[in-house]
């Protein structure tokens, strides 16, 4: 276990990496972060008060961009990979030392993206399993996917500003990217990934702002993340590219960054504490990351360090601060630089795949 922690640390936390940027509200703030041997520092802090910069009008229906493994090359150099990976540090940076329990803003924006999730937990409640042989990958999802195939734009332009009616068809892609494969009846970090692209769409357009920050993981990505449980659950999906024992989950990764981020400084609860079942029990409604723990111990049976081997190492990690450094250089090297991931990415004019400006 103690090498395995001493691998987590070096390979994922202590590497170095000076930039990455994120463009928010149509690049309304731009936040540079770098990373040194002792982890992720915030290096500014512009106005949140000022006005957005107008986002190219051209909207275009995202397509594959990545085809080939050479191609990985044009991705991490693209203005889609520092506007993702900026625009996930900056929710991490909000979300330090905060419960999902505390107080923050809720606008009507965030309200709007509550129903239209609540539209796709019902439509699951309308479409019941079949009866089937095969255990896993039960065919009624095909049928509920359907019905967001054919409704995703309508959902999306009831959330988005009159003016940006234009962006629907571009964003809708990224919804229904993000609640799994209906073919392979699936899901994995890669449609995750699909849904904080589609919230970070938002936030280039305007619709969201920065002071939405929180309400956007502690009421929309949490929520997101209660209906995807459910389809996981209702239709027997597999999980996409699943790694075993030797993946952080089957399904889930940002609710880890996220959820770690959330413990930083906490006077009591260390990273040990996580494998505590009493501990989850008592503080679930307010940490991600241990929703994500009691939704593993739900699901799996037997010792929690035999179904959940890299979480289990990651709970002997002193500090939650390093956690959360190695957590973001796991999903950068583990995610977003795997090829098999990547490849399912589509780009357009608010994710690009041009490459970032200087």
């Amino acid at each position: 276990m103690y090498f395995c922690v001493w691998l987590f640390l070096n390979v994922y936390l202590f590497q170095r990496d000076y930039s990455n940027r994120i463009c928010w509200g149509g690049l309304k703030r731009t936040v540079l972060y770098y990373v040194s041997e002792s982890g992720l520092e915030h290096s500014s802090s512009p106005e949140d008060d000022t006005p957005p910069i107008p986002v190219c009008q051209n909207f275009m229906v995202p397509k594959k961009e990545i085809s080939m493994f050479p191609d990985m090359g044009k991705w991490k150099r693209s203005q889609a990979y520092a506007d993702y990976m900026g625009f996930i540090l900056t929710l991490n940076e909000g979300v330090k030392g905060k419960k999902l329990t505390c107080e923050y803003k809720v606008s009507e924006t965030i309200e709007k993206l509550l129903v239209l999730l609540g539209t796709l937990d019902r439509w699951i409640d309308e479409t019941p399993p079949e009866d089937q042989p095969s255990r896993f990958g039960n065919k009624a999802y095909r049928t509920w996917y359907a019905k967001l195939d054919q409704e995703a734009e309508g959902l999306v332009a009831a959330v988005i500003p009159e003016d940006k009616a234009a962006a629907a068809p571009e964003i809708a892609v990224y919804l229904k990217e993000a609640v799994g494969n209906s073919t392979r009846i699936d899901y994995g970090t890669g449609h995750e990934a699909a849904f904080a692209i589609f919230l970070c769409c938002l936030c280039k357009i305007g619709a969201l702002r920065v002071d939405d920050q929180l309400a956007i993981i502690f009421k929309v990505f949490d929520r997101y993340l209660v209906v995807m449980r459910k389809l996981q659950k209702t239709y027997r999906m597999e999980p996409a590219g699943s790694q075993g024992v030797w993946g952080l989950d089957d399904f889930q990764f940002l609710p880890f960054i996220w959820g770690s981020s959330q413990f930083v400084d906490h006077p009591t609860l260390e990273p040990k504490h996580f494998v505590d079942e009493k501990v989850v029990n008592e503080n679930h409604h307010d940490y991600m990351f241990l929703e994500c723990i009691k939704f593993i111990n739900e699901m799996k049976t037997g010792p929690f360090a035999e179904h959940s081997n890299q979480l289990w190492n990651i709970s002997a990690v002193p500090t939650w601060s390093k956690v959360n450094q190695g957590l973001i250089r796991m999903y950068k090297a583990e995610c977003l630089e795997k090829f098999p991931v990547i490849q399912h990415f589509k780009f357009g004019s608010l994710i690009s795949i041009q490459p970032v400006k200087p």
